[in-house]
């Protein structure tokens, strides 16, 4: 089988204490049983595809470093691979298999050593957050795990027939969901092992399990349902487009000294002929102090956590780029921005003629509208160091809406 890694992203590449797991999402199936002329992991749903819904679920888990998604040969060597390569949080795209099996093995081909693997269903596209951290914690512990649900119905065993054999008990039995986890060796090798003995797998467990290996169980999520018919794909339409929404507030402040040789940038905007800052990015304080706003509003860290000072891949970096990055969080964790206000507090320059420039640039980098972006400057009426014109600082307040139990 051909194959390609299409994107590597070095960022996502370096490991941490928490980001210690490649998310691998399986999209190589054909649909058979999905009823519509398209495969499902590609089908809307409420505006973002189902496929897209769940890379931005595992991407944006704080214990997931990156993502390789495997897709059908023709995609993944075709255009619509080389643009999921193109974004950040995907690590490869690689084509998939005959079976499940062959598309999760090549997956893990380019899984760039990781030590931990999270193997998702691209058709389980609502996965909740506690249930990726469930798993996770679980599978640093004992080696691999998996979230099950109880069986609530009785269940029967029939004969070729259909009658009824046995009345099987429940209490032992549970329904396995996804992501599952596992150390990435052990994994490989089972998947190897059921390969050599010619042995269909249907998830990962059970080629841990036929290889000797415990694997250990954390609840499920009833909300982690897989679509399978176009029935579940409006289903799932109709529970996000139905469930109760949710308001929350989140604050932003950041200050930067004025000094160095870098051009001066507001809100995505340059301000040519004026003094920059000093900082390790460009030291955008509006977009910093915006995307801290927006991270606080959601509770996913802030930008000191997720683009570190100390890590050479953000010197100099582009905020509108980063600011792109929190955007995909927020809608990873199922926000949306209401309205996001900005206060400029600095003696100079003045914003004005750059005022719509930079609602347009802040907005198209959060990918939102420029109606929802609140932007004004204030002086200090020359008191104090940014009085004094010896730095630059913005507050930020975010509104953002969610489905209830969010996250």
């Amino acid at each position: 089988m051909p194959w390609a890694v299409i994107s590597t992203s070095e960022a996502a590449l370096t490991p941490s204490a928490e980001r210690d797991f490649v998310a691998i999402i399986v999209a190589a199936g054909r649909s058979t049983r999905f009823g519509a002329p398209h495969a499902k992991q590609f089908s809307d749903l409420c505006g973002i595809s189902v496929l897209d819904r769940s890379i931005l679920a595992l991407s944006g888990h704080a214990a997931v470093r990156g993502v390789v998604v495997v897709l059908p040969p023709e995609d993944a060597l075709g255009q619509r691979g080389r643009e999921i390569a193109s974004r950040p949080e995907v690590l490869a795209v690689r084509p998939g298999g005959a079976t499940r099996a062959e598309s999760v093995r090549n997956g893990l081909d380019t899984s760039f050593d990781a030590d931990l693997v999270l193997v998702h269903d691209a058709a389980r596209p609502l996965v909740p957050a506690d249930v990726i951290s469930r798993v996770a914690e679980a599978t640093r512990e004992h080696g691999a795990a998996i979230p099950v649900l109880p069986v609530a119905d009785t269940v029967k065993r029939v004969d070729d027939g259909g009658s009824v054999v046995e009345t099987v008990d429940r209490h032992r039995l549970r329904l396995a969901q996804t992501p599952q986890g596992a150390r990435s060796d052990w994994l490989r090798a089972a998947l190897d092992d059921a390969a050599r003995r010619g042995v269909a797998i249907t998830d990962e467990a059970s080629a841990l399990e036929m290889s000797g290996h415990p694997v250990a169980c954390v609840p499920g999520d009833r909300r982690n349902a897989k679509i399978t018919t176009v029935e579940d794909l409006v289903r799932a339409r109709r529970k996000l487009s139905g469930e109760t929404m949710s308001l929350r507030i989140g604050t932003g402040f950041d200050i930067h000294r004025r000094g160095g040789d870098r051009p001066l940038v507001l809100g995505g905007v340059r301000f040519d002929g004026e003094e920059g800052l000093i900082g390790h990015s460009d030291a955008d304080v509006v977009l910093h102090a915006a995307m801290d706003a927006l991270l606080g509003a959601a509770a996913l860290g802030d930008i000191g956590v997720l683009f570190p000072p100390q890590d050479p891949t953000f010197k100099d970096a582009d905020s509108t780029a980063l600011a792109a990055e929190v955007g995909r969080r927020l809608l990873a964790a199922g926000y949306e921005i209401v309205n996001l206000d900005l206060t400029l507090l600095s003696e100079s320059p003045k914003i004005r003629p750059h005022h719509e420039a930079m609602r347009a640039a802040i907005a198209r980098a959060l990918d939102t509208e420029p109606s929802r972006i609140g932007l004004k400057a204030t002086t200090l009426e020359k008191l104090g160091a940014l009085g004094r014109g010896e730095g630059i600082a913005c507050e930020a307040v975010a509104l953002i809406r969610g489905k209830e139990g969010t996250r």
